[in-house]
């Protein structure tokens, strides 16, 4: 009977034990999250907008021949320079020009009966129909002529302008259709810039603004000036698609480059660090301490620099905003300044 009595006792000594070790777990929980802050302030802020960009040559092509056929005659010096009108490559052309002859000579034949019967018709001698038969015969092998004539054309490659060949993709005697590559041909005297920049600074670009280059060769700066741009955004990445020629000693095509563009400075634009931005599906948010909680705002960003981003709506001059111990503040919770942090702790 008392081993009974007593376990009920004992069960209430080890509930009161338990409700004690929990006590301070519930105070822990209720502590301020220390975090840091800076004081949100006017600054001037000078942007340069740097993209990638690519080198292009100012014209270049894939030579190819119009029809198929045996090489019977190539003239690819890779690496030479050529002169626009060359003839680079001849595909057999001995059928077409067999034909061609053989026109010739039923030309020849229909002229002389077509002048025969005109002078027939002028006393006379025959119908006007009969005339326009043979008028029409030469005629229409006059236009055969000029058919077989664009074919042997065809049958030789020539440079469409002046520049520098590539690699040799072919050997004399292969067989080739138009869709065989027979080598590049680039004009590398003068180089184009193609780059990118996002649909808020299309309002900067204008035909004939100098952008600056950096190159990969011991990181030189160059000029480049603007000659046109895509008269659309892309609809996926909305950005603007620009062209600028590079002035001075052309580069190899296809080569990066970084594009320097100065956007403009403003004088009362509102920074804070990177890291206290806080993404979102819908909008951007800083966490502002008012009145010893930590309060969760909308914000919209405009320009960036290094370490920092502007602010144009959402923030007022003078907000607290938490830089440090972000992640662990919870909407309208408690939350105990430990320092006041300036600007440039983060953007050095």
């Amino acid at each position: 009977m008392k081993r009974i009595s007593m376990l009920p006792l004992a069960m209430l000594v080890l509930l009161a034990c338990k409700s004690k070790k929990e006590q301070p777990k519930q105070a822990a929980g209720n502590q301020p999250v220390v975090v840091d802050v800076i004081i949100a302030s006017t600054s001037s802020l000078s942007n340069t907008l740097e993209v990638n960009g690519t080198v292009v040559a100012n014209e270049a092509v894939e030579l190819r021949p119009e029809i198929s056929g045996r090489l019977v005659q190539l003239n690819l010096p890779e690496g030479a320079s050529v002169k626009q009108g060359t003839v680079l490559a001849k595909i057999n052309d001995a059928d077409i020009a067999a034909t061609l002859e053989k026109t010739k000579v039923q030309l020849d034949l229909a002229e002389k009966t077509e002048a025969r019967l005109k002078k027939l018709l002028a006393v006379s001698g025959i119908n006007q129909s009969d005339y326009d038969v043979a008028l029409n015969q030469v005629n229409s092998l006059k236009a055969d002529m000029a058919v077989t004539q664009a074919l042997l054309d065809k049958a030789v490659v020539r440079a469409p302008f002046s520049g520098v060949l590539g690699l040799r993709m072919v050997s004399p005697g292969a067989y080739v259709t138009s869709a065989t590559v027979l080598a590049t041909l680039q004009q590398t005297d003068q180089v184009k810039i193609d780059f990118t920049l996002p649909e808020m600074y299309a309002s900067l670009i204008e035909k004939g603004r100098t952008v600056t280059v950096q190159t990969n060769e011991n990181n030189t700066l160059r000029k480049a000036r603007i000659i046109a741009t895509e008269p659309q955004i892309n609809a996926t990445t909305r950005n603007l698609k620009v062209r600028a020629v590079l002035e001075g000693k052309a580069i190899h095509p296809g080569a990066f480059v970084k594009v320097r563009l100065e956007t403009g400075g403003r004088s009362s634009s509102i920074l804070v660090p990177t890291n206290a931005i806080i993404p979102d599906a819908k909008a951007k948010k800083v966490v502002v301490v008012r009145q010893g909680k930590g309060v969760f705002v909308d914000i919209e960003t405009g320009l960036r620099e290094a370490g920092a981003a502007e602010v144009v709506k959402g923030l007022a001059v003078g907000d607290s905003v938490v830089v440090t111990g972000v992640l662990f503040v919870r909407p309208k919770s408690p939350v105990k300044v430990r320092s006041v942090k300036k600007l440039s702790d983060f953007t050095q």
